[in-house]
C-alpha cells in the first residue's frame, strides 16, 4: 500500500499543469581553455548551430562565456578560436532545473588557418586524455543515466562497450578482454582511489552498487588495454574519473527518491564575490522495499550510505585548489528461521553479517608555470575496512560463532604531474607519484575437532610503492600523432620494480578514417593480503612477502571509420601475453591469480605462471540523432593461462564470445519539445564462463564442495543473455525538471546460471542462478 501511495504521488505531480504555454529557457555558459595547459582561452566564439536568429558570445579574459534565454532542449553549439581547432558539441542537453555549465578545452592547430582549412571535431567518443592513442574513449554523465541498466554506475555502463562483460550481474565487477576484474584501475583526479562501491569483498575491483554519485561527475576517460605511461598498477582497464565543479553563480539542488532509498545534491556558490563553488551528494538507501514489492534478494538486509563533494577553491595568481573525497558504509545482514522444519539447506540455519566501509579525501593544486607550462598536485588519504561474521544456530536456537574476519587498508598518496608544451606540435608530461600503504587482516575459525575458535592469520604490516613515468606527443602533421613513454613501478616492501615501455601512433589517412598501433608493458601489484597474509607458525614470516608483480604486453591494432557526423565503425585487434602469474610453488595443479575475484591465499606462490589473451572487437555506433542512438558491440576472444602443472587451460573467464546491443529513441513532447520520453533497451549475451567439476564423492564425505582438481575450469556454464529496459518521464517546469524512470533489470527475468554447489544438507548438486527481474522505480527533481 504505501508503494502504491509513493508512485501515485509521483504520477501527480508529473501530470500537474500550469495552465499556460509557455517557452522555458535556461542559462548556458563555462569557460574555454587549451586542451594541454589548462590556460583560458579569451576572444574564443561560441555558437548555437540550431538558434533562429543564430545566438553566440565570446570569451572573457578569463575564458568564461554566458548565454542566457536559451530554450530547453538539445542544442549544438561550436566553439571556434584562431589557431585552434573548431569543436562542435553536439546534441548538448539543456534542462529547466539546472543552468548548463561547459569546460570546453580546444586542441591547438599545428597549421595556420590560412594553409588548411580543418574539420570541426566531433567524435564524441574521443578521450580526454590526448596521449590515449587506442582502447580509449570518453562516457558521458548522460550516458550513466540514460543506458538501460546502468543506473549511475560507470562500471555498469561500460558493459556496453565491445570486450567489456559482467563478471556476475549481482555486482559491477567487469571482465575485459578476458582479464580478472581485480585488473581494473580506479583513479580520480589523476590519483588512483579504493574500490569506489558498496558490499565491496577485500581485495575487490567493484561490488553492488557504486558509492559515487552521477552528480559530481562530468565527463571521464574509460581504457581497456595498451593505456599511456601515466597509468600504471594495472593490467586490463582503468577507469580515470574526473569532478566536475559546482555552479558558482546560484545555488542549485537535486533530490531523488525511488526504491533505492533517497538522494539528494546540492551546489553553488560560497559567496557573491568569490568564484569558488562547492558541491556534494548525500544517499542513504535500504534495499528492504525490493522485498516488499515482491523483489528476491536473498532474504539479506542490506542497507547503505554514501556522501561525496567537491569544493573548488580558486586562489587568484596562486593558482586553483580543490578539495574533494567521497565515503560509503553498508552492511548486509541475513539471519536464520529459528525454525528447522524450514530450512531447505545447511546454509539457512547460519547467519551471516557483513559490513564495508570505502572513504577518500583529496586536495588539488593546479597552477600555469609560464605560457607553456601546467603543474598539477594531488593528496589523498583513502581506506577500506570489513568485517563478517558467521554464525551457526545450535541447540535451542543459540548461535555459536564460526567465523570471524576483519580487513583494512589504508592508503596516503602524493602526486604531481607536470606538462609542458614545446609548440603546437610536442607536449611532455612526467609525473611522480608516492604512495604508503598500511594492512590489517584477522581471520578466526572454529576448529570441528577441538570446538574451539582458532586465529587462523593475524597480521598488521606496512610498506610504500614509487611510480614515475614521462610520456611525450609529437603531432607530426594534422593526420599523423605519435604518443611515447615510460612507467616506472616499485614496490619497497621487496624492492621489486619494472620499467614499461608505451607507445602508440594515429594515422588519419583521408577524412573519416584513420588507423592506430599501439604497445604497453604493464604490471600490477598483488592484492596486499596476498603479501602479507600468514598462518600463525614459528617465525611468523608471511609466505608471499617477496612475490613479484603479474605482468603483460599488449598490443593493439585499431581502425575507426566515421561513415558521418554521427554513424562510426571501429574494429580493434588484440594480442595481450600475461607472464609471473602468480600460481602454486609446491604442487603442481592448476592454481593461478588470473582466476580470482577477491580474497586471498596463505599459500605459498611462485611468479611462474603465463598467459595469453587475445581477440577481435567490432562496434557499429550512431550518436544521438534524430533523437535515436545505438551501439553495437561483439568480441570474439581466447583467454588462457598455463600453472604448475604445466597445462594450458581456458581462463575462468574465457566465454569466448559476447555481443551488446544498447539503443534508445527519444520522443518530444510539449511547446518546442520541452517534456521528454525516453525508451532505452539493452541486449546482452556471451558464452558462459569456465567452471571446475564437482566430486560427488569426496563433497559427500567431507560435506562441503570439493572439486575435481585435475579438471579446472573444464566445464562450460550455459550462455548468458539478459534483456534490460529503461523507460522515463521528464518534464520541465519552470526553475526545474522533474524526472520519472523506471529500470527492468533483467526484464524477462531469465535464470542465468552463476555455478553450482554441494548441499550438505540433502546431499545433492544444487545450481545457483544470477539476479532475477528487478526494477528500479525513481522520482528526480532538480532546481
Amino acid at each position: 500500500m504505501h508503494v502504491r501511495a509513493f508512485i501515485f504521488a509521483i504520477l501527480a505531480g508529473m501530470f500537474t499543469h500550469n495552465g499556460q504555454a509557455q517557452m522555458y529557457t535556461q542559462t548556458i555558459r563555462g569557460t574555454v581553455v587549451d586542451q594541454s595547459l589548462q590556460t583560458a582561452l579569451p576572444g574564443a566564439t561560441v555558437v548555437i548551430l540550431d538558434s533562429s536568429p543564430l545566438k553566440g558570445t565570446t570569451t572573457e579574459a578569463d575564458g568564461s562565456f554566458r548565454m542566457t534565454q536559451i530554450p530547453v532542449g538539445r542544442h549544438s553549439i561550436k566553439i571556434t578560436n584562431l589557431g585552434y581547432k573548431e569543436l562542435i558539441l553536439s546534441n548538448i542537453l539543456v534542462d529547466a532545473g539546472k543552468e548548463l555549465v561547459l569546460n570546453v578545452a580546444l586542441e591547438e592547430a599545428i597549421v595556420t588557418v590560412n594553409e588548411v582549412t580543418v574539420r570541426p571535431q566531433i567524435e564524441k567518443d574521443k578521450p580526454l586524455n590526448e596521449m590515449a592513442g587506442v582502447s580509449a574513449r570518453t562516457f558521458s554523465v548522460e550516458e550513466t543515466q540514460k543506458f538501460a541498466a546502468a543506473v549511475n554506475d560507470p562500471a555498469r555502463m561500460a558493459t556496453a562497450y565491445a570486450g567489456v562483460v559482467s563478471a556476475d550481474d549481482g555486482n559491477n565487477l567487469i571482465v575485459i578482454r578476458g582479464n580478472s576484474p581485480t585488473g581494473l584501475l580506479w583513479r580520480m583526479e589523476g590519483v588512483e582511489i579504493p574500490n569506489p562501491n558498496h558490499f565491496a569483498n577485500m581485495g575487490s575491483a567493484g561490488g553492488g552498487i557504486s558509492i559515487l554519485s552521477a552528480q559530481l561527475l562530468t565527463n571521464s576517460d574509460f581504457m581497456t588495454g595498451a593505456f599511456p605511461a601515466e597509468y600504471g598498477n594495472a593490467l586490463s582497464g582503468v577507469f580515470d574519473l574526473r569532478l566536475r565543479k559546482g555552479n558558482n553563480a546560484r545555488r542549485e539542488h537535486t533530490v531523488q527518491v525511488g526504491v533505492l532509498g533517497i538522494d539528494v545534491a546540492s551546489e553553488g556558490p560560497f559567496s557573491k564575490n568569490y568564484k569558488g563553488s562547492y558541491l556534494f551528494n548525500y544517499r542513504y538507501s535500504t534495499l528492504g522495499l525490493l522485498s516488499k514489492i515482491g523483489v528476491n534478494i536473498g532474504g539479506a538486509t542490506n542497507v547503505f550510505q554514501d556522501l561525496s563533494f567537491n569544493m573548488y577553491l580558486p586562489a587568484g595568481k596562486a593558482g586553483n585548489f580543490t578539495v574533494f573525497g567521497f565515503g560509503g558504509l553498508s552492511n548486509s545482514d541475513a539471519d536464520a528461521k529459528k525454525d528447522s522444519t524450514k530450512w531447505e539447506s545447511e546454509y539457512e540455519r547460519h547467519n551471516d553479517h557483513f559490513f564495508a566501509k570505502t572513504g577518500a579525501v583529496g586536495a588539488t593544486h593546479s597552477i600555469n608555470l609560464s605560457k607553456k607550462a601546467f603543474l598539477k598536485t594531488v593528496a589523498l588519504f583513502s581506506g577500506y575496512q570489513s568485517g563478517y561474521e558467521n554464525e551457526s544456530l545450535e541447540f535451542g536456537y543459540v548461535p555459536l560463532l564460526q567465523m570471524r574476519e576483519s580487513y583494512s587498508v589504508r592508503k596516503q598518496i602524493a602526486s604531481s604531474t607536470l606538462t609542458y608544451k614545446f609548440n603546437p606540435r610536442l607536449t611532455l608530461r612526467a609525473g611522480l607519484t608516492g604512495s604508503i600503504l598500511g594492512f590489517n587482516l584477522e581471520r578466526k575459525e572454529r576448529l570441528e575437532e577441538q570446538n574451539e575458535l582458532r586465529t587462523q592469520i593475524q597480521t598488521n604490516d606496512q610498506t610504500a610503492t614509487v611510480q614515475a613515468y614521462g610520456q611525450w606527443n609529437y603531432r607530426m602533421t594534422e593526420k599523423l600523432t605519435f604518443n611515447a613513454g615510460l612507467h616506472y613501478l616499485r614496490l619497497l616492501l621487496n624492492n621489486t620494480d619494472a620499467v614499461e615501455p608505451r607507445g602508440s601512433v594515429r594515422w588519419a589517412f583521408v577524412p573519416g578514417h584513420s588507423v592506430s598501433l599501439g604497445y604497453g608493458l604493464h604490471s600490477q601489484i598483488q592484492n596486499l593480503a596476498t603479501y602479507f597474509a600468514t598462518q600463525p607458525s614459528e617465525n611468523g614470516a608471511a609466505t608471499n612477502r617477496n612475490l613479484g608483480f603479474t605482468r603483460s604486453h599488449h598490443l593493439v591494432l585499431a581502425y575507426d571509420w566515421l561513415l558521418n557526423d554521427h554513424l562510426r565503425v571501429k574494429a580493434e585487434t588484440y594480442y595481450q601475453s600475461l607472464f609471473n602469474i602468480p600460481i602454486s610453488a609446491d604442487k603442481k595443479d592448476a592454481f593461478a591469480l588470473v582466476n580470482s575475484i577477491d580474497g586471498l591465499t596463505v599459500d605459498r606462490l611462485v611468479n611462474k605462471g603465463v598467459g595469453k589473451n587475445y581477440g577481435l572487437e567490432l562496434t557499429l555506433e550512431q550518436f544521438l540523432h534524430n533523437n535515436v542512438y545505438f551501439l553495437l558491440s561483439s568480441s570474439l576472444y581466447d583467454s588462457r593461462y598455463r600453472g604448475s602443472d604445466g597445462i594450458w587451460r581456458d581462463t575462468r573467464f574465457n566465454g569466448k564470445y559476447a555481443f551488446s546491443f544498447q539503443g534508445g529513441k527519444e520522443f518530444l513532447l510539449g511547446e518546442s519539445g520541452r517534456n521528454v520520453i525516453g525508451l532505452n533497451l539493452k541486449l546482452t549475451y556471451y558464452g558462459g564462463y569456465r567452471t571446475t567439476p564437482i566430486d560427488v564423492a569426496e563433497s559427500i564425505r567431507k560435506q562441503e564442495t570439493v572439486y575435481v582438481d585435475s579438471q579446472s575450469y573444464t566445464q562450460k556454464l550455459p550462455h548468458y543473455f539478459r534483456t534490460d529496459v529503461r523507460l522515463s518521464w521528464k518534464r520541465n517546469r519552470p526553475h526545474s525538471t522533474r524526472t520519472l524512470s523506471l529500470d527492468l533489470q533483467n526484464a524477462t527475468n531469465r535464470q542465468n546460471i552463476f555455478g553450482q554447489y554441494f548441499e550438505p544438507r540433502t546431499g545433492l548438486i544444487k545450481t545457483s542462478y544470477m539476479t532475477p527481474l528487478i526494477p528500479v522505480l525513481s522520482y528526480r527533481v532538480a532546481f
